[in-house]
């Protein structure tokens, strides 16, 4: 070939081989390890809370020694966050359509006082006052959802305040009065349900964890395996999109809300079984807690991502950090130093996920 042509046919492929170059730098990049991280964790939202608390576990059973990893301190841990637990699925729900619940612990409460005190200032039989309970829930969240859904007022505004008038209901209609335990045992039996326990070898499960679990699995295949599920996520994807697909969005979203509300009535009543008493004063962290278990589980603020997994192990997370610090010797304060920084890493995590993988 003589040199002109050389020359030419030089120029002309050097630019398709530095094109080649740039496409398989691309797709190297692409290929990388931490992009396939990156996925991983994008297709399986709970793996990241489940290997934090793994190590957690693992850390805390180094610096605390044999005590901490047996039965009776894991089962102990449990008992410990059934409550935060329960009030955090309810909170995932509406998260999940982008929105948030600030009244989730005042709604507890109230449901709790409506369960003692429809038994012992009516007369009526503990079963209905635990119906009476749930219904009391479930109305505060259809309050939330239809200033949500048919209003289109915000969220957290329409929740911070249906918080301080829950908190404030409560404290009216029971007169700040507490029902003692003794009493409770021997009029309404019923409400101490879930004080009661099992053993399973060294360790010790209360009723309050296993209607943990129960739920957690119930809304983890609702929100896997029907359509409903699907609808919520999508709502909080995209209400728009989910609404062109045909999607009620603003019954949905009164479902979620009235769902939630009916979860927190669980949650009073499982109160009632940790404390052993109906407290109008209890319970006044638990909406702060509960958002703290679904942001360190991997439930994205945003919406439409996440699950209900990832939520019990980021309430286990907070539940592992605070025994494990106790029975270290720490001062407590350092629980919520820690906790604080877990938030922070948990949103880092989240919004290097989306940038990224999505």
């Amino acid at each position: 070939m003589s040199e002109p042509k050389a020359a030419a046919a030089q120029a002309f492929e050097q630019p398709l081989a530095n094109a080649a170059a740039t496409i398989a730098s691309f797709d190297s990049q692409r290929r990388s390890p931490l992009h396939a991280l990156q996925h991983l964790f994008h297709a399986n939202p709970a793996l990241v809370p489940l290997v934090v608390l793994v190590l957690s576990v693992t850390v805390f059973s180094l610096l605390v020694g044999e005590r901490f990893y047996q039965p009776f301190t894991l089962t102990l841990i449990l008992q410990q966050v059934a409550i935060v637990g329960i009030v955090a699925a309810a909170q995932t729900l509406v998260i999940l359509t982008a929105g948030i619940d600030l009244s989730v612990g005042a709604v507890m409460v109230l449901s709790s006082v409506v369960m003692g005190q429809f038994t012992f200032r009516y007369g009526l039989p503990a079963p209905v006052s635990v119906l009476c309970g749930f219904a009391c829930g479930a109305l505060c969240g259809w309050i939330n959802g239809v200033l949500v859904a048919h209003f289109r007022l915000p969220p957290f505004i329409v929740t911070l305040g249906t918080w301080q008038i829950f908190l404030a209901t409560n404290f009216i209609y029971s007169a700040n009065e507490t029902i003692r335990g003794q009493d409770l045992e021997a009029q309404a039996p019923l409400l101490l349900f879930f004080a009661g326990n099992f053993k399973v070898g060294d360790a010790i499960f209360t009723y309050g964890v296993v209607a943990m679990i129960l739920l957690i699995g119930v809304l983890w295949y609702v929100l896997n395996k029907t359509a409903w599920g699907r609808h919520v996520y999508a709502i909080g994807d995209d209400p728009d999109a989910a609404e062109l697909a045909g999607v009620q969005t603003r019954r949905m979203l009164v479902q979620v809300y009235m769902l939630s509300g009916a979860i927190c009535a669980l949650a009073g009543w499982v109160l009632i079984g940790r404390i052993e008493s109906v407290a109008p004063n209890s319970g006044q962290t638990a909406n702060i807690e509960a958002i703290t278990a679904v942001v360190i589980g991997g439930i994205s603020l945003f919406g439409g991502r996440g699950s209900i997994l990832g939520t019990i192990f980021g309430a286990l997370i907070v539940g592992v950090f605070a025994l494990g610090l106790r029975m270290w010797g720490t001062d407590p304060q350092w629980t919520y130093l820690t906790t604080g920084l877990l938030i922070i890493i948990a949103v880092a995590i989240d919004q290097w996920i989306r940038r990224v993988a999505g």
